[in-house]
């Protein structure tokens, strides 16, 4: 734990008192989302402190020019970079003369900023002194439209408290915005209109290279007391930028405020030429409904997605914080209803790792959404790679490979590789089973095979050709080997025959052979368009049951465990208990060179297998695999503790599931890698649903059937969570004695619980 200052609350993220210190991490922490965009906290008014301004639009983005020292046939042109979008939150503020901020105020007092997850909001409040003396206090709360996600509000009052006053409150909006995160300083909007209508500002602008077009909009509504003025303001308007000025004297202990309504209209979803129209239409909609009742729609809509996604805990506060931010930020990222977007690993918050798209999707999300929402939605994210299929194919060839393979990116926004280190892109080919592993998983959860003949058997038959085709024969092993890889711990590069690459690689392949006699045999017709379409001969596919049936994993007698890579056993097996603690984290604290020679585990790989595949292992192989790897892992990874907690669970140690679930669930809370400030970790976030779901509550899904091993935390004195299994809500209740199941709908449910069936009626509490 690395901060500890936000207030333990079971609906709210709450910071007390203002630190100039915090202010970015907060920035990250109390960051706002509908799917269609989102924006770091900052501040509406002025601030001259340190500060990272960031305001995105899902699926608008910049190629930046790839910018390495040394240069590699087959490295992407670019990196993609989720762009800082035209500012519309900003509201100068002045009392008097003086400007409102917070960096320069003589005393601030009475801070207290919020994130109502249960709600969907965002509010701060604090009282000042300025340098001229006048004493304030300032109110504010905003949120991004779940209902008309083109549209965010913003209500800000100023209450006068020593002195009468003239106030100026200035809304503007600005596309002279420039991206934190950007390899060559270049220009990423091209700023192609200012405009203005009565109380209404607009600025066209469109990105550079990629061409997206859009209208950033406001509108502004002045009040007095409650009572709204009809004032007309002064305009400023420069090339990138516009300002409505309104000035009003005000009596010391009134209140002046400003109702402000902002947001995109974006040419992914209109005609670019009828983007400032389109943005009209949307503040004609929902202006003259008021802030107050755009709030109360907001409470409806979020109500509606915590009554399937929430998970209860009792007893224990900080757990109960931590799964409910979790849950809040992954809806606030992506609500499943657009197949051509994705989860950014850092949502909205932040501008690290560029692209929108890593293997964490299909890895960690899709079973979250599969279970919270409808099973549509974790169809589109597999749409989303179907439609990517034929980049796919173009990305395998820029290495090298042929007829077909398929080499899904590690890093992407439209199919194409954009992740520009070697070691990734080159090496942490693994991706590919993940993107193989989600159909799999979505078959066996939701019982949908359709999706493969329509779409997923085309991908199936890429990624085993890839296999295929990157595997080697080795005449010294007289087996099948593939070298010079990465793995899921990105602490070791170039490593031959990583253990959980073979794995999935030769497990790749039979699924495809498996799926493609499924579809010969129940679906003809997709089965003759995809082998023409596709060219695939028996012949080839005996070739690839021989890669897969002859694999080589590695493996240690000695230690009876699959060795993480054949040259492990050659590091110096310090393990981390044995670290000093002021080398941690060892990825800001050492060089790489250091790192790739240690054997410290960045997040699960080997272990990550035994997650996947944990069917094809016994428990006790899983023990001996997970007292073997875990005591070498540093979980320097946001996506380790979660696989470790479920483990833990699995092998029925509480207390060290229980410390894994806490660190996963209040990673950022507490920024345990000490890097909050620059966003969140949104992808990851998906492990610590499961972390509960699959880890204390056993969950998993054997021979079309639900089953479930409950445990539970001594720290807990009970929890809850919701399922959809194949259109059927299924809650769970687990207290210290018993469980409970109840169900919602018309059909009875057949469940395993601890090896025996149950079955659940309708309606009818059953307690096991």
């Amino acid at each position: 734990m690395n901060l500890d200052y936000i207030k333990p609350n079971e609906w709210s993220i709450i910071e007390e008192g203002f630190d100039s210190s915090h202010v970015k991490a907060s920035e990250s922490l109390f960051s706002i989302g509908n799917g269609a965009m989102g924006q770091r906290a900052n501040f509406e008014e002025s601030y001259s402190g340190p500060t990272f301004q960031g305001s995105y639009i899902a699926g608008v983005y910049y190629p930046d020019k790839t910018r390495v020292g040394w240069w590699k046939n087959g490295y992407p042109e670019y990196f993609a970079k989720v762009l800082n979008a035209p500012n519309w939150i900003g509201i100068n503020v002045y009392i008097g003369n003086e400007q409102l901020d917070l960096h320069t105020c003589k005393n601030v007092e009475n801070f207290k900023r919020e994130l109502n997850m249960k709600e969907g909001w965002l509010s701060r409040s604090f009282t000042a002194t300025l340098p001229n003396d006048i004493q304030i206090k300032v109110s504010a709360k905003r949120f991004l439209s779940l209902e008309k996600d083109e549209l965010g509000a913003i209500d800000y009052s100023v209450t006068l408290l020593n002195s009468d006053a003239v106030i100026t409150f200035q809304p503007f909006l600005d596309s002279g915005i420039t991206n934190e995160d950007t390899n060559w300083d270049d220009k990423f909007w091209d700023t192609l209109s200012v405009s203005q209508e009565d109380q209404r500002a607009f600025i066209q602008a469109k990105t550079m290279k990629t061409d997206f077009y859009i209208c950033t909009f406001m509108e502004s509504q002045i009040f007095n007391n409650e009572i709204q003025l009809n004032i007309k303001p002064e305009i400023d308007k420069a090339s990138t930028h516009i300002t409505f000025s309104y000035q009003q004297k005000v009596d010391k202990g009134d209140t002046l405020s400003i109702h402000k309504f902002g947001g995109y209209t974006v040419d992914r979803n209109h005609d670019k030429y009828e983007l400032v129209t389109s943005a009209k239409s949307v503040l004609d909609n929902t202006v003259a409904s008021g802030f107050s009742e755009l709030l109360e729609k907001q409470k409806e809509a979020w109500s509606k997605i915590w009554d399937m996604a929430d998970i209860t805990i009792e007893g224990d506060v900080k757990a109960q914080q931590g799964i409910r931010f979790n849950i809040f930020h992954l809806n606030q990222t992506y609500l499943g209803t657009d197949a051509s977007l994705n989860i950014g690993p850092k949502g909205f918050t932040g501008e690290k790792y560029g692209g929108s798209t890593y293997w964490d999707t299909e890895a960690y999300c899709i079973p979250f959404y599969m279970a919270t929402k409808d099973q549509s939605v974790a169809r589109n994210l597999l749409t989303y790679r179907y439609n990517h299929l034929e980049k796919a194919i173009e990305n395998a060839e820029k290495l090298g490979f042929k007829n077909g393979a398929a080499l899904y990116p590690m890093v992407t926004m439209n199919g194409e590789e954009c992740h520009n280190e070697w070691e990734i892109t080159f090496e942490e080919i693994h991706r590919n089973g993940a993107i193989a592993f989600a159909i799999f998983n979505y078959h066996r959860y939701t019982g949908d095979f359709s999706y493969i003949p329509e779409m997923g058997l085309e991908v199936l038959i890429g990624i085993a050709r890839f296999w295929h085709q990157r595997a080697t024969f080795s005449t010294n092993k007289n087996k099948y080997v593939i070298l010079g890889v990465t793995g899921p711990n990105e602490y070791e590069n170039n490593v031959n025959n990583n253990w959980y690459t073979n794995y999935i690689a030769q497990w790749c392949i039979n699924y495809a052979i498996e799926n493609i006699a499924k579809v010969q045999a129940y679906y003809s017709s997709d089965y003759t368009r995809i082998m023409n379409k596709s060219k695939l001969s028996k012949a080839e596919m005996k070739e690839w049951k021989s890669v897969a049936d002859n694999m080589y994993f590695p493996h240690s007698d000695k230690h009876q465990v699959y060795l993480q890579q054949d040259g492990f056993l050659d590091k110096e097996l310090i393990t981390v208990s044995n670290l000093d603690k002021s080398q941690r984290p060892i990825n800001q604290k050492w060089s790489w060179d250091r790192i790739l020679r240690s054997p410290y585990i960045k997040q699960a790989d080997t272990l990550q297998g035994f997650y996947f595949f944990e069917d094809h292992f016994t428990t006790e192989e899983l023990e001996r695999h997970f007292d073997f790897y875990e005591p070498f892992t540093v979980h320097e990874s946001s996506l380790s503790p979660c696989v470790h907690s479920i483990q833990a669970a699995k092998l029925d140690r509480m207390e060290q599931a229980y410390t894994f679930y806490l660190r996963t669930s209040r990673l950022d809370l507490d920024d345990y890698n000490h890097e909050v400030h620059e966003g969140l970790h949104i992808t990851s976030m998906a492990g610590t649903w499961m972390s509960i779901v699959e880890g204390f509550g056993g969950m998993r899904v054997k021979n079309n059937q639900l089953t479930f091993e409950p445990k539970i935390p001594k720290q807990w004195d009970a929890y809850s969570f919701k399922v959809n299994f194949r259109h059927q809500i299924l809650k769970v209740i687990v207290n210290q004695n018993e469980t409970h199941f109840e169900l919602e709908g018309n059909t009875d449910l057949q469940i395993i619980v601890n090896g025996k069936t149950v079955t659940i009626s309708p309606n009818n509490l059953v307690t096991v």
